[in-house]
């Protein structure tokens, strides 16, 4: 079966590599703007079923030829969110399935045509969302009654190479993507009252906390996106008193960043210095990316857990799963491209292989077999620990 991937850029890199690896795939095609440095990629890496073709977004109607051309079996986008609407509709009118990292948003409006066309698009199967909702699934299913739940997901240096510079942080993810994601508004669930945070002060005090990771240590944690379109999904009822999603970052994180946020740092409107105009943000962005980089030798590190409480059979019960990986230095993938990219991969191949079969526009949460992902998981190194109290 053939799989084609649109962007090969650190997750995608981890896509590819997973497909390259699988039994049911036979040839990827990757759909990249820059095909010199993709293909130097592929060539160094010695990847034998996966091409690279030229493909450039913003060009009308690219999509949907070059779907007609290679006439895939399923479709794979690693490409930033903007462009998943675009990617999904090719998707749609060549009867393709579809899977990706990104949050659903607009790709909901087309869940009516997708499932005439009885096509299954399956966005949110990266980390978080991703491994997060399903271990969440899982957590759930171990509870009659549910008071609380929180998600919490890390992408960090390792300690041992978090200590170069003043933030502790590298660069796993684009950084504008990063800091747009820190501008995001959230909403909690907290004593039974919906908390509504503005954009640009998801890191005050008041809205996060430190958070012990046993084996790993303190971090911080403040809020990430919209906890509450989650509530239905998961099933959950009015005995619900708490849901949350958080990121998580090593202590300091939190202040550092409200004070860039309160500075005006984070502002995306553009500002005229001397002949030239940009915003804040893209300075910060173009400024501290080659200062955040990891050596060939270090490692990143990732961490996702999920908390849920309540009762079972009558009697208070807590379930935690929780998911530590690291950087694969043999591979060269971080942790953050694994949790992410063989995510979607592994979606990808449930799809095909039949394991998910329901048509329109589906969730982690509802639509996928959640033991048999962890299982693939686990079949990739990234173990599972699941506790209860």
């Amino acid at each position: 079966m053939k799989a084609l991937v649109f962007g090969m850029g650190l997750q995608g890199k981890a896509v590819v590599h997973d497909l390259e690896q699988s039994d049911i795939v036979t040839a990827v095609t990757v759909a990249e703007l820059d095909v010199r440095q993709a293909e130097a990629y592929v060539a160094r890496k010695g990847y034998r079923k996966t091409r690279v073709v030229a493909f450039d977004a913003g060009q009308p109607g690219a999509a949907g030829r070059l779907v007609g051309e290679v006439r895939p079996d399923v479709i794979i986008s690693m490409l930033p969110p903007p462009f998943q609407p675009l990617l999904a509709r090719a998707a749609v009118d060549a009867g393709v399935p579809y899977a990706s990292s990104s949050y659903t948003g607009a790709l909901a409006e087309l869940d009516a045509a997708a499932r005439e066309r009885g096509v299954t698009l399956l966005p949110e199967m990266g980390m978080d969302p991703g491994i997060d909702l399903v271990l969440g699934r899982l957590a759930v299913a171990e509870l009659d009654v549910v008071h609380g739940m929180r998600s919490y997901g890390a992408g960090l240096p390792e300690p041992a190479c978090a200590r170069d510079n003043p933030i502790g942080y590298k660069i796993t993810w684009t950084f504008e993507g990063v800091l747009k994601a820190y501008m995001r508004p959230a909403r909690l669930l907290k004593d039974g009252r919906e908390v509504s945070v503005p954009a640009g002060q998801i890191f005050r005090p008041e809205h996060g906390h430190t958070f012990e990771v046993p084996g790993v240590g303190a971090m911080d944690a403040y809020p990430n996106g919209d906890a509450l379109h989650y509530i239905e999904l998961f099933g959950l009822g009015p005995e619900l008193r708490e849901m949350g999603r958080y990121a998580m970052r090593w202590p300091g994180h939190n202040r550092f960043w409200d004070a860039m946020a309160e500075l005006g740092f984070m502002d995306e409107t553009p500002e005229r210095i001397g002949s030239a105009e940009v915003s804040p943000r893209r300075f910060v962005v173009e400024h501290l990316t080659p200062r955040l980089q990891f050596r060939e030798d270090e490692r990143d590190m990732v961490v996702i857990r999920v908390d849920a409480w309540g009762l079972r059979a009558g009697r208070p019960r807590r379930i935690t799963y929780e998911l530590i990986d690291y950087r694969d230095l043999a591979t060269g993938l971080f942790a953050m491209n694994r949790a992410v990219g063989f995510t979607t991969s592994i979606a990808a191949q449930m799809i095909l292989a039949g394991r998910i079969t329901r048509t329109g526009v589906l969730s982690p949460v509802r639509d996928v077999p959640a033991a048999e992902v962890v299982r693939e998981l686990e079949r990739r190194g990234m173990t599972v620990q699941r506790r209860v109290a």
